[in-house]
């Protein structure tokens, strides 16, 4: 076990040159606008309670995550989003920050709460009415109705509108008859499928009257009182997975399941005893979307949750790095490991862009609390909202798994230990890319948003038009709901639009360069698409030979969003040697996405030659200025040893590396030293 009394060091080994950071202030913006939430979260699970216990198998690891859940229960810490009238407290922010903190305890445990609470309750809490609410909530909340969230099929993954289950309704009993078809439509990788839950939230066909009006959700029975499943109920163990195991994933399918009429979650769609369907929203497309919609939270979730384990990872690689030595130096001294050129530039850069990601989520995490609130409730808010969490999830899961990987190997053979916790963080947030919606279908869905966008500005105007455009799509519409960020810059022909930057790279030219990549990628698409625009088979073709184009244009567009969301927090800095040492911060970021696509903005005139060859100097140079506020950087996300539990992490090295600093010491100084081969050999030359 890790004593967790062991601190890390809060002193670099290279000592740090003005200007020096507020730690604290620098953590009050990372915690963001729910700290004083996060920190009652992270306070709570320092209690080793709810600490994950390596040495247990599948089926004790499981068992211990249900506890823990029991145990937040006890904590008040799950009601948070849920209906005051219910015991709950309706502030949507807090209950998703919350939740992110759980993954530095176990993200098993962090998962199956999401899935009860998030998913399974948010799907009853979101798409239910006030009946629902009263007759399920309590038992959701309290924990005596574990549920799973079954929507995922074999066949259908993120395609969920084609899920294969149907819900046939049959007005002769006031029943809906659930039905898995074929084995494709079994609802598959659910959380608490495989053994604890006793109901689901089951999406299906509605059909009603020979009509299928799409994918609806619906409250299913799983067991009865007695403990036993339900007829026609057919539940599968995953068993084993790459990850998660304190989770219970399993397979769902139904076998001419009855339940009554009222068990449709019916806000958005309902069917009389008769079997007529009504609902508000005449356009089946845009029903289904709104019902997705409000279940974004998993989403939002899932990009706070990695961006904070790849703080984790950082904290536990950078901290070591500051200990750890190898190779004697010039003054005879072995070298402390992030003194090299090299260890900076696999962690600073990495560091950089998660401190990016983690401004950029609580400005995500402000738009959905505002959404869900109902402050900023509109058609557009949730559109944006939608298009926010499809651009930055699938950025932050990526950078987790490249992030602790590259922790991993920069801790070397100490790093694969599992005490060390890398290598389960890894195996752990690899489902966090595919769930939730698949990274690159969901940058899809965001090119799409940018070609509509881009082209909303020509309606009404003749194909000339595309020749002579100003766009402003930058990222603020989403964040600042007031119009996309305009640069300032107007291209008065798209031939002209190259031009080189001479002039620095600075806040003002990274913007511009950042920008201008989204801006033009978008346009070149747009353009390459436009001759399949009355024409189906070849508009498909077209979109086919494009996609890979435009998940890269999506993905620039939620790099975009991350970069200004880190601008605006420097911002907001008064100190000047903390703003100082953050803007570094934040160039480094913003010249490490510019050096990642140097080929891109030499093809197309954005650099000079000589700006170009600059860009990985000036980072080199970057990471050296950075590396003596590495470790107050890291220290600012504030984990404490109870989080952090990480041998290497502790102070245990540091405490090795000065033992075996004082030998060789006091060796040398009481002249018994053994002569080194090389120095004999040196002194018979003489």
């Amino acid at each position: 076990m890790v004593d967790a009394a062991v601190r890390t060091t809060k002193t670099p080994i290279v000592e740090a040159t003005s200007p020096a950071i507020d730690v604290a202030r620098v953590n009050d913006l990372l915690l963001g606008t729910w700290g004083d939430t996060r920190r009652e979260a992270r306070e709570m699970i320092k209690d080793s309670a709810f600490w994950r216990q390596d040495d247990l198998g599948k089926d004790e690891h499981r068992e211990r995550v249900l506890s823990q859940l029991h145990l937040l229960v006890e904590k008040k810490a799950v009601h948070r989003a849920f209906p005051k009238s219910l015991g709950g407290e309706e502030n949507n922010g807090a209950n998703i920050a919350s939740f992110e903190e759980l993954v530095v305890a176990d993200p098993s445990l962090q998962i199956k709460s999401g899935v009860q609470w998030g998913l399974f309750g948010s799907a009853v809490l979101q798409l239910g009415t006030q009946e629902h609410h009263e007759k399920w909530l309590p038992g959701i909340m309290d924990l005596s109705i574990p549920g799973a969230f079954a929507m995922t099929e074999i066949g259908h993954g993120s395609d969920v509108a084609a899920v294969g289950t149907t819900a046939t309704y049959d007005p002769a009993t006031e029943e809906f008859v659930i039905h898995t078809p074929f084995r494709g439509a079994t609802k598959e990788y659910l959380g608490n499928a495989g053994l604890h839950g006793i109901a689901a939230t089951v999406f299906a066909q509605l059909i009603t009257n020979g009509v299928n009006h799409g994918v609806h959700c619906f409250y299913v029975p799983l067991r009865g009182d007695d403990g036993v499943d339900l007829p026609g109920i057919g539940r599968e163990d995953d068993g084993l997975k790459g990850g998660l195991n304190g989770i219970d994933n399993g397979r769902l399918s139904f076998d001419q399941v009855r339940i009554p009429r009222t068990n449709l979650l019916n806000k958005y769609g309902d069917v009389a005893a008769d079997g007529t369907y009504t609902s508000a929203i005449d356009s089946p497309g845009r029903r289904f979307f709104t019902m997705l919609g409000t279940l974004v939270q998993g989403r939002v979730s899932l990009d706070g949750a990695a961006s904070w384990a790849s703080a984790l990872g950082l904290h536990i690689a950078i901290t070591y790095a500051t200990q750890r030595r190898q190779f004697d130096g010039v003054d005879g001294q072995e070298v402390v490991l992030l003194d090299y050129g090299k260890h900076q530039r696999r962690l600073l850069p990495r560091l950089a862009t998660t401190y990016a990601q983690i401004f950029a989520h609580d400005e995500f995490l402000r738009k959905f609390d505002g959404v869900f609130s109902g402050r900023t409730d509109t058609p557009d808010d949730r559109e944006d909202l939608e298009t926010l969490a499809a651009a930055l999830k699938p950025l932050s899961t990526w950078h987790a798994l490249d992030t602790l990987q590259e922790a991993r190997e920069a801790c070397g053979g100490a790093g694969f230990m599992f005490e060390n916790r890398l290598v389960g963080l890894r195996a752990d947030l690899d489902i966090y890319v595919t769930f939730e919606g698949d990274n690159n279908v969901l940058l899809q869905l965001v090119g799409k948003r940018l070609l509509t966008d881009y082209a909303s500005q020509f309606k009404g105007k003749d194909a000339a038009a595309l020749a002579k455009y100003a766009v402003g799509m930058t990222a603020g519409k989403l964040f600042h709901g007031a119009g996309l960020r305009q640069f300032g810059q107007s291209v008065a022909d798209l031939g002209q639009v190259s031009r080189s930057v001479e002039n620095g790279l600075r806040e003002e030219q990274q913007h511009q360069l950042l920008t201008e990549r989204v801006q033009q990628m978008v346009a070149d698409i747009a353009n390459r698409l436009r001759p399949g625009a009355k024409d189906k088979a070849l508009g498909a073709r077209l979109f086919n030979e494009n996609q890979a184009e435009l998940i890269e244009a999506a993905r620039a567009h939620g790099e975009l969003l991350q970069w200004e969301a880190f601008t605006d927090a420097v911002h907001t800095v008064d100190d000047e040697q903390t703003k100082a040492v953050l803007t570094w911060l934040r160039d480094l970021f913003g010249l490490q996405l510019i050096e990642k696509h140097l080929a891109w903005h030499l093809i197309n005139g954005r650099l000079s030659m000589q700006r170009a060859a600059a860009v990985s100097s000036y980072i080199d140079r970057l990471c050296a200025r950075l590396r003596p506020h590495a470790l107050d950087l890291v220290n600012a996300f504030g984990y404490e040893p109870e989080h952090v539990r990480a041998p290497i992490a502790s102070g245990a090295e540091k405490a090795r590396q000065d033992e075996a600093r004082a030998y060789y010491a006091d060796l040398a100084a009481s002249g018994e030293a053994p002569i080194q081969e090389k120095a004999l050999r040196a002194a018979k030359k003489h």
